[in-house]
């Protein structure tokens, strides 16, 4: 991996103890950074990531926070206010999946992930940016997904959220130029998660053959591209799409 260097950077990433997030975490920890990343409710999964980083204890800061919650995400950025300072990157991570064709989709379903995948995003930009206005500086990325570009059968609600992430991150660079915040999206494609891991086989080899390059790729492909997007050097990228996808 592309080592960048986020030494004295606070970094926040929301989903950052498993699958995809968790990469991108030790990523920005193996750079230097400080590393705050929440979880929603899988307490046994943060307690193994963070046994798994002791290493970097003095720097990895686990806090439980569910971001479709507008007072828990405003109590976190007023922890991070209070005791961590100003941050410098914001990495919206969290995301979920309820798939069903839209017929058969319970409202329930519709909304969670509406409320996890783009309110959220909004929830914890909007905090971001407050904080980070007091610098004049800030990376926000968001993780997105290709299906926002092309849809996927049972998938209405995931794209329709994917897709929402990426209008709302063009409109908020636009906001946030000035003050030197840049906010990009990745959109990994087929990444070897457990996001996946619970789709039949046949699901799997049909989403296998869709790709160029005939694999799923690797969360350390993803994480690589976030932090280059986060990083100093990537100063004059905002409000833009990077595709991880394998040719998709």
């Amino acid at each position: 991996m592309i080592q960048f260097d986020f030494k004295d950077q606070t970094v926040v990433i929301t989903g950052g103890t498993r699958g995809i997030g968790r990469a991108i975490a030790e990523a920005f920890l193996k750079s230097g950074a400080r590393v705050l990343a929440t979880f929603q409710g899988n307490t046994e999964t943060a307690r193994l990531f963070e046994e798994a980083n002791q290493e970097h204890a003095e720097r990895l800061i686990v806090k439980q926070c569910d971001v479709t919650d507008y007072s828990a995400v405003e109590e976190l950025f007023k922890y991070i206010g209070e005791d961590l300072g100003v941050i410098q990157v914001l990495i919206n991570n969290s995301g979920i999946r309820r798939d069903q064709i839209v017929g058969m989709m319970p409202r329930e379903d519709w909304q969670a992930v509406i409320d996890t995948n783009l309110t959220g995003t909004f929830y914890m930009s909007k905090f971001a940016v407050q904080n980070m206005a007091r610098k004049r500086y800030g990376r926000i990325v968001n993780i997105t997904s290709p299906v926002a570009r092309f849809g996927m059968p049972g998938q209405g609600n995931y794209a329709a959220s994917k897709a929402g992430q990426i209008a709302f991150s063009a409109s908020l660079s636009k906001e946030t130029a000035r003050r030197k915040i840049t906010v990009n999206c990745v959109s990994p494609g087929f990444i070897g998660t457990d996001l996946i891991a619970d789709l039949p086989e046949e699901r799997v080899q049909l989403y296998l053959n869709l790709v160029p390059m005939r694999r799923f790729g690797e969360v350390d492909e993803v994480a690589s591209s976030v932090l280059f997007l986060a990083s100093k050097e990537a100063s004059y990228i905002t409000g833009t799409v990077l595709e991880v996808t394998g040719g998709l």
